[in-house]
C-alpha cells in the first residue's frame, strides 16, 4: 500500500451539489481546492433532480445558464398536486424575480458532471474520484485536513487550511469532528423506483395523495422517477403484503399508470430512502466546516434539498474566498456561514415538519380520499400560488454570485444572525428617517 500526500488551502470531501458547487467557486475566485468524491462517477438514482429557479439564477449569474439548459430536461411552470379526487394547483413560478421561471426536472448526475467540467476549467480545481475519506487529520483542537483511501487501497493524506464536508447525511467529517447533531422525528420514508412515463401523462410535482399513500411522479423523459411515501418503518409490512399488492397500491392512487406497474417484477427494484430531518448545533470546528446535508439533512419535501445545498456553497464562497485566498480563515469566519444560512434551513425543516404531520393523518385512512375545505379555500385565495412559489422557487434567503464584500462586512459587523436582524432593523430605520 503507498501513502500519498498533497497540500491545499481547502478540502471538499463529497462531490454532491454542495461540494462541487462550493470547490467551483473557490476555485473561480482563485482558492486551490481538492474535492473528493468516494465513487467513480455520478451515476447515481434517487437524488434530487428539481433544479429549482435559485439554484437557475446562480447559473445565470456564472455566465454558465445556456449552457446548463442545453442538456435534456423538462421545464415546470407551476406546482400541482392530486388530493383524492380534488387536483389543485399550489405554486405558480410566472412572477419570480429571476431569469428562469420554472423548475427543471434533471437527473443530478447530468448536473454534477456539468459542474465538475466546468470546474476543472480552472487551474486551481482538483477533483479526485474513488477517494473515499476515512477521517481528518488533527493537531490539537484544530482539523487540519482529510485522510482518504482510494480504489486501490492506497493512503492519500490531504494537509488542508480548510476542510468543508458535504458528504451527506451519512457524513465521515461529521463523525469524525464529533459533532452533536440535533434530530427531529419524521413519520415517513420513500420507496424509489422507475416506471415508464408517456406522453400526455399528467405533471403533478407535488404528487398525488389518496387512499392513505402519496405517490410521487418526475418526470424524466421516458420514465418517471416515482416515489411511494408510506409511514416510518413500514417498509418490512409493504414487503410481507407482496408485489402484487405494491403494484395494486400504484393503480389505485394513479389509474393511468395501468399496465406499467406490471413492470416492477422484483423488490431489487425498489430502493429504501430513510428519510430525516436533523442539523448540527454548530456547523464548525477550528478547521473544519460541515455544509448542506452534512450541516442539516432535509426531508425530499418540496425537492428543496439540492438547492438548499447550492445557497449553502454559495454563503460558504462568498464568505470564505477571501480569508482562504490571504491564509486568515478564523473561527468568527467560519461561524458566519451557519449565522447566515441557519434561518433559511431552519425555516424550511419547520415547513417539512408540517408537511410530514399532514402525511401522517392521512396514513390512517385506508379508503379514498375527500379533499378537505381548508385545502380547497387555500388554494382558491387569489395570489396564493405566487406566494407558494416564490417560497418553492427561491427559498427563505436565496443566495448570489458576486456578493462576497457585502457578506463579509457583514459578518465582521454582525458575527450572527441576531446581529444581521439587528443590522437590518437600523437600516429601515435610517430609511424611514
Amino acid at each position: 500500500m503507498e501513502h500519498v500526500s498533497l497540500e491545499t488551502t481547502c478540502c471538499i470531501v463529497g462531490g454532491g451539489p454542495a461540494g462541487l458547487m462550493a470547490g467551483y467557486l473557490l476555485a473561480r475566485a482563485g482558492v486551490q481546492v481538492v474535492v473528493l468524491e468516494k465513487h467513480g462517477d455520478f451515476n447515481r438514482d434517487f437524488r434530487g433532480d428539481t433544479v429549482h429557479p435559485s439554484t437557475l439564477q446562480v447559473f445565470h449569474e456564472l455566465g454558465l445558464l445556456d449552457k446548463f439548459l442545453q442538456l435534456p430536461h423538462q421545464e415546470l411552470t407551476s406546482a400541482s398536486g392530486v388530493f383524492g379526487d380534488y387536483e389543485f394547483h399550489a405554486a405558480n413560478f410566472s412572477q419570480l424575480p429571476t431569469v428562469c421561471k420554472f423548475v427543471a426536472l434533471m437527473p443530478q448526475w447530468d448536473f454534477l458532471n456539468f459542474l465538475a467540467g466546468e470546474a476543472k476549467r480552472f487551474p486551481a480545481f482538483d477533483l479526485r474520484m474513488e477517494h473515499q475519506a476515512t477521517g481528518l487529520m488533527q493537531d490539537g483542537d484544530r482539523i487540519t485536513g482529510v485522510v482518504a483511501r482510494t480504489a486501490d487501497g492506497n493512503e492519500v493524506r490531504i494537509t488542508a487550511d480548510l476542510v468543508i464536508g458535504c458528504d451527506g447525511r451519512h457524513s465521515v467529517t461529521r463523525d469524525s469532528g464529533h459533532f452533536e447533531v440535533k434530530g427531529s422525528g419524521v413519520p415517513i420514508d420513500v420507496l424509489w423506483f422507475r416506471l415508464k412515463r408517456r406522453a400526455g401523462d399528467p405533471e403533478q410535482l407535488l404528487g398525488r395523495v389518496n387512499y392513505g399513500r402519496a405517490l410521487i411522479l418526475i418526470n424524466r423523459g421516458d420514465y418517471f422517477q416515482s416515489g411511494l411515501i408510506i409511514p416510518k418503518g413500514s417498509f418490512p409490512a409493504v414487503q410481507e403484503q407482496g408485489l402484487n399488492a405494491f403494484r395494486k397500491t400504484l393503480r389505485t392512487i394513479a389509474p393511468f399508470l395501468e399496465e406499467r406497474a406490471d413492470d416492477l417484477t422484483n423488490w431489487d427494484q425498489i430502493k429504501l430512502l430513510t428519510v430525516q430531518i436533523n442539523g448540527l448545533r454548530t456547523w464548525r470546528r477550528p478547521g473544519l466546516l460541515c455544509i448542506g446535508d452534512a450541516a442539516h439533512a432535509m426531508s425530499p419535501a418540496g425537492g428543496v434539498g439540492i438547492n438548499l445545498a447550492i445557497q449553502d456553497a454559495v454563503a460558504t464562497a462568498n464568505l470564505l474566498a477571501g480569508p482562504l485566498r490571504e491564509k486568515r480563515v478564523t473561527e468568527n469566519s467560519l461561524a458566519s456561514v451557519q449565522a447566515r444560512r441557519e434561518f433559511p434551513t431552519r425555516a424550511t425543516q419547520f415547513m417539512q415538519t408540517q408537511a410530514h404531520r399532514g402525511l401522517a393523518r392521512i396514513f390512517e385512512q385506508t379508503g379514498p380520499l375527500k379533499a378537505p375545505w381548508q385545502l380547497k379555500a387555500v388554494t382558491s385565495i387569489p395570489g396564493v400560488q405566487h406566494l407558494m412559489g416564490r417560497m418553492i422557487g427561491m427559498g427563505f434567503r436565496p443566495e448570489h454570485v458576486g456578493a462576497e464584500g457585502r457578506l463579509r462586512r457583514l459578518a465582521i459587523r454582525t458575527g450572527s444572525a441576531a446581529g444581521e436582524l439587528r443590522l437590518m432593523v437600523r437600516r429601515a430605520l435610517r430609511a424611514a428617517a
